[in-house]
């Protein structure tokens, strides 16, 4: 899934300006190291003010030297600690994070996964909660997995996580590369879910159910909501139902019984909910065969869980969309 946003630079030129300053001052002159800083001051201040007129100016051909001319006096300047020099390399930090993630994002857009993912690991090892870089690089494994390549899914979940963890700790200001942050969030849950939906589907379910609950086209796609009730069925349902077996099988009723009795039933209310809601947006033509699968696993389920009786069925699908998930 191509992210939603492109990045705009304006074309990088790689000159660096070098002042000339040559002098053959005798050492023996007293006047000589005061001379000396008069003429590095000088220099620093002249270059300082080139680079401010370069990145101020309005016009796209000269805003694009100021980044060597900046280049330029760090490599000249760059040990001192003035405001000035630190506002310099502020701007060829940002810069060159921003040439990074272009170069990243169209080596994703041409579908290299694998350069993608290349370029991307030194960016994160330098800088680990770059966000953008995190989810361009989930948005990569995971077209890279729908495309039949596995060899990046571990390292993919990894950064979904990451990326889920930076969300969810309040530390992103910028959703790029999507749309928002409600998108962010869908796609990367979903992401996540889809990833661990076999091997661990409890984590799955709970990612499923963040993805659906976001402002994003994630709420109303009926794949993932299946996808969630699947998840419920392979992992607590199918949990606490072995658990409730061993224990309590052939066993007089307990309160200790009883309760863990509810939290199945609910569990298994939960994955009907999902099933149905799945049904109830399977509306375009194109899903109608899926849908009617669905469909079909939904009335096994709920006819099992309501002693082989449908009815209510229908009425639940019809009104499933206007009711809080439970």
């Amino acid at each position: 899934m191509l992210g939603a946003r492109q990045l705009f630079l304006t074309a990088i030129t790689v000159l660096l300006l070098v002042p000339a300053f040559t002098g053959n001052v005798s050492p023996q002159t007293p006047s000589n190291p005061t001379m000396m800083g008069r003429r590095l001051d000088d220099d620093k201040e002249a270059l300082y003010a080139q680079f401010n007129d370069y990145k101020r100016n309005p016009n796209p051909e000269q805003q694009r030297f100021a980044y060597p001319t900046a280049k330029e006096y760090l490599r000249r300047f760059g040990g001192e600690t003035d405001s000035e020099t630190k506002e310099v390399q502020r701007f060829v930090a940002e810069y060159e994070r921003a040439m990074h993630g272009h170069e990243l994002y169209a080596v994703y857009g041409a579908k290299n996964y694998a350069k993608t993912f290349d370029l991307g690991r030194p960016l994160l090892k330098s800088e680990p909660e770059n966000f953008f870089v995190l989810g361009i690089m989930v948005e990569a494994g995971y077209d890279s997995a729908l495309a039949g390549n596995a060899s990046l899914n571990t390292e993919t979940i990894d950064y979904a996580k990451r990326a889920i963890r930076l969300i969810e700790d309040n530390k992103v200001s910028k959703a790029d590369p999507f749309k928002s942050m409600d998108i962010a969030r869908g796609f990367l849950n979903f992401a996540l879910g889809w990833f661990l939906k076999d091997e661990e589907p409890v984590t799955a379910a709970v990612a499923f159910t963040k993805a659906v609950q976001t402002d994003s086209p994630y709420r109303t796609d009926p794949s993932v909501y299946h996808r969630l009730g699947v998840s419920i069925l392979k992992g607590e349902f199918t949990q606490f139902s072995a658990l409730y077996n061993e224990k309590f099988g052939n066993k007089p009723p307990s309160p200790e019984q009883t309760a863990m009795l509810e939290k199945i039933k609910h569990l298994a209310d939960r994955a009907i909910d999902a099933y149905a809601r799945a049904v109830a947006l399977s509306t375009r033509p194109e899903q109608q065969d899926a849908k009617n699968k669905i469909l079909a696993q939904l009335t096994t389920l709920y006819k099992n869980l309501h002693n082989g009786s449908d009815a209510g069925l229908n009425e639940l699908i019809a009104t499933v969309l206007s009711k809080p998930m439970p």
